[in-house]
C-alpha cells in the first residue's frame, strides 16, 4: 500500500513538472516575442543568438530566419550531442522543453509592447523569463541553450561551475549584439539578465519556502511532543554539549514550511521563553512532507 501511494506522489510529481515546463517556457517565449526582439535587445542565449540570425539575414530573407527556426537551427546539434554524451534519460526533459519553447515561439506573434523603450523592455522582460526560467528549473529542465552548453563544459572539465560558465557564455553573447544593435541595448541587455537570474532564484526559492529549526531547551521533550503533534514534522534529538558549562544540552532539529514556522514559534515560546532558537532558510530539503526524489536525481 504504502508504495502504491509513492508512486502515486511521484506521479503526481512528475505531472506538476510538466505543467511548470509548459507555463515556463510559455513565458519565456512571450518576453521574446513582445519584449526583446521588437525592441533589438538580446537577452543572452540560444535566445539571444536567434534574435541576432533574424537581424543578420533580413538583407537575404525577408523578414530574417524567424526567432523559433533560429532556435531550432541552434539548439537541435547541440541537444543531439548532448543525448549521445549524456544519454537520453538525462536529456529528455531539456529536449521536452525546447520543442514547447520552439512550438510557443511560433504561435506567439512579435508584436512589441514598448519596441522604443529600453529600459522597460529589459526590466519587464526580465523579470517575465525570470519567472519562466524559474518555473522551468523547478521541472528539472532547461530549454537548451548556453545551459546545455554550460553542462557539457562541465561535463569535461569537472572542475570548473555551471554558474561560472553562464556568465562568460551570455557575455559573448551580449558583447555580439553591441556589434549588431549598438552599446545602449547590449548595456540594458546585462541588466536584463541579472534581473531575470534574480527573478529566477527567487521563484525557485519561494516554490521550495523550506526553513529549518534548531532548538536548545531543558525542556526539549515537551518540545519535541507537542510540534510532533500539532505541527506534524518529524523531530530529531542531537546530543549536544555546551563548551563553557560542559553540560549536556539536547538539541532540537526540525524542518518545517514557512506557514509552519509561526506555529513552531508560538510553541517554543510557550513552553520555555528562555529557549535558544534558530530558524533559517534551507534551499533545498527533500524527504517525506517535502520534495521528492525523482529518478533522474537517483
Amino acid at each position: 500500500m504504502k508504495k502504491v501511494e509513492i508512486h502515486g506522489e511521484q506521479h503526481k510529481e512528475k505531472i506538476l513538472d510538466y505543467v511548470r515546463i509548459l507555463i515556463g517556457t510559455g513565458l519565456m517565449a512571450l518576453a521574446a516575442n513582445l519584449f526583446y526582439t521588437p525592441s533589438n535587445m538580446v537577452p543572452g542565449g540560444f535566445t539571444g543568438l536567434a534574435i541576432l540570425l533574424q537581424e543578420v539575414t533580413k538583407r537575404v530573407v525577408d523578414g530574417g530566419i524567424p526567432v523559433w527556426l533560429g532556435n531550432v537551427i541552434f539548439n537541435i546539434p547541440l541537444i543531439i550531442f548532448a543525448i549521445a554524451i549524456r544519454g537520453w534519460f538525462f536529456m529528455r526533459r531539456t529536449f521536452i522543453a525546447a520543442v514547447l519553447f520552439t512550438g510557443w515561439l511560433y504561435v506567439i506573434p512579435e508584436v512589441g509592447l514598448v519596441p522604443e523603450n529600453l529600459f522597460l523592455t529589459s526590466v519587464i522582460g526580465g523579470a517575465v523569463i525570470g519567472v519562466g526560467l524559474g518555473l522551468v528549473f523547478l521541472g528539472k529542465a532547461t530549454t537548451g541553450g548556453t545551459d546545455t552548453v554550460a553542462a557539457l563544459i562541465q561535463h569535461f572539465f569537472p572542475h570548473m561551475k555551471t554558474s561560472s560558465i553562464f556568465p562568460i557564455l551570455d557575455a559573448v553573447v551580449i558583447a555580439l549584439s553591441a556589434w549588431i544593435f549598438g552599446l545602449e541595448s547590449s548595456l540594458y541587455a546585462v541588466v536584463s539578465v541579472v534581473l531575470s537570474s534574480i527573478v529566477a532564484d527567487h521563484v525557485i526559492a519561494g516554490f521550495k519556502n523550506s526553513l529549518m529549526a534548531f532548538i536548545i531547551s531543558t525542556e526539549h521533550e515537551a518540545i519535541a511532543e507537542r510540534v510532533m503533534k500539532e505541527v506534524q514534522r518529524g523531530v530529531t534529538r542531537i546530543s549536544a554539549k555546551g563548551v563553557y558549562t560542559g553540560a549536556d544540552r539536547p538539541m532540537l532539529l526540525c524542518a518545517v514550511s514557512t506557514k509552519e514556522a509561526s506555529v513552531l514559534k508560538d510553541i517554543v515560546a510557550e513552553i520555555d521563553p528562555n529557549a535558544f532558537f534558530i530558524l533559517t532558510d534551507a534551499s533545498e530539503i527533500r524527504g517525506e512532507g517535502f520534495l521528492k526524489y525523482s529518478k533522474e536525481e537517483l
